[in-house]
């Protein structure tokens, strides 16, 4: 079997951050793919400058495992390293580097048990599939997930999303969506506050309506327990307008980040959110013709993940990873993509994501050894399935 530490060491060296070409790392993989003779699709975007892979490994019959994960990773510009980000280092145990937890070492591990996998005399399939664009708002999933539904005859059963969780299944996840308010007032002396209309004044309120929305939510019992915070979050993160203290603002705008449990829904939210903007240009226009409020997607809408535990994949999944207890995440992820695009999911991964996103990021040798022995238990399972 391969050395999972190398491939790691290798994947961690292609600085490709989301939104960025990933064909450098497509590439390493394309080849060491090839290496073991494994046939492979690609998933280019519209201008060719990314694509996503999937791949099959045995036959092709109904109920194999997807094994999913991304190539790309989030910015270290600003962060305060002890080591080169894109040079994987060993200190004490741990294994330092950009993506090391996450995902690359999940890559690393499934990587390193193809040959293993391809010698195998699977009577189930196992699927590889790695996309771009995860970090800035899990881009490539969707054409993924359709590519794979349509190339193959078969069709997959179970989809596991690598992120890192230590290996603890992780069954739920909340949904993420993120829009653009853009208020258009009326410029002005301050001093005519009362006869122009301020953007800043008016998305200030619009801020603060949001924060009503979300406690009106908890107050009306949605809350689910599985989840730290337990209710839908809504949350501004960039607010910006004005040019002066003694100018009223003409325009000012703000990002509204809304992280749904998997009981709420972004469309109804939403739906509240502009019927109260529609009645506040109402009122607004009677002081200025102009003023509009203009709502405009930022993010796209990422579906909250929610597998109940009477699906197969539960009881499978405690037995691969070798632990019983079932946890959800705040963050979003691609498994609720996997799971709207029909197939069971989980996320379950070597690796802390108290490490992800930071400087420093690590993987421990003691986790990424346990995530290599995940996927061998996995390979196993579609042997003897």
């Amino acid at each position: 079997m391969v050395n999972a530490r190398s491939l790691l060491a290798d994947l961690v060296a292609f600085p490709v951050l989301g939104g960025e070409s990933n064909l450098s790392i497509l590439e390493y993989i394309k080849t060491y793919l090839t290496r073991h003779q494994v046939p492979f699709q690609l998933v280019p975007n519209e201008e060719g400058t990314k694509a996503s892979l999937h791949a099959r490994i045995g036959p092709p019959v109904d109920g194999g495992i997807i094994l999913s994960g991304h190539m790309d990773v989030v910015p270290v510009a600003g962060q305060d390293w002890a080591t080169d980000p894109f040079v994987l280092t060993e200190k004490e145990g741990k294994l330092y580097g950009r993506g090391s937890c996450d995902m690359k070492g999940f890559l690393a591990c499934v990587l390193a048990v193809v040959p293993q996998m391809v010698q195998a005399d699977l009577k189930k399939p196992i699927y590889l599939a790695f996309s771009y664009d995860e970090e800035v708002g899990c881009i490539a999933a969707p054409a993924l997930i359709r590519a794979i539904t349509a190339y193959y005859d078969e069709k997959p059963k179970y989809a596991i999303i690598g992120e890192p969780s230590e290996l603890q299944p992780v069954v739920g996840q909340k949904g993420i969506c993120v829009f653009k308010t853009t208020v258009l007032g009326s410029a002005g002396h301050s001093s005519r506050i009362r006869q122009e209309v301020s953007a800043i004044h008016e998305a200030a309120r619009l801020v603060m309506w949001l924060e009503q929305k979300m406690n009106d939510l908890v107050a009306a019992g949605h809350t689910d327990d599985r989840f730290s915070p337990n209710h839908s979050s809504l949350h501004v993160g960039k607010f910006n307008g004005g040019i002066a203290h003694n100018v009223i603002a003409d325009s000012c705008s703000f990002l509204l980040d809304i992280r749904v449990i998997p009981m709420d829904k972004v469309a109804d939210i939403l739906a509240d959110y502009e019927a109260f903007c529609q009645a506040r240009v109402q009122e607004l226009r009677q002081r200025f013709v102009g003023a509009d409020i203009r709502i405009e997607l930022y993010h796209p809408n990422v579906p909250a993940l929610d597998t109940p535990e009477h699906l197969e994949i539960v009881p499978l999944i405690r037995q691969l990873s070798g632990q019983h207890t079932l946890t959800t995440v705040a963050y979003a992820a691609e498994a609720g993509q996997f799971a709207e695009g029909g197939f069971q999911s989980v996320i379950c991964g070597p690796g802390s994501i108290e490490q992800a996103h930071r400087a420093n990021e690590f993987i421990s040798i003691e986790q990424l050894d346990k995530g290599v022995a995940f996927v061998e238990r996995i390979t196993t399972y579609a042997s003897e399935a």
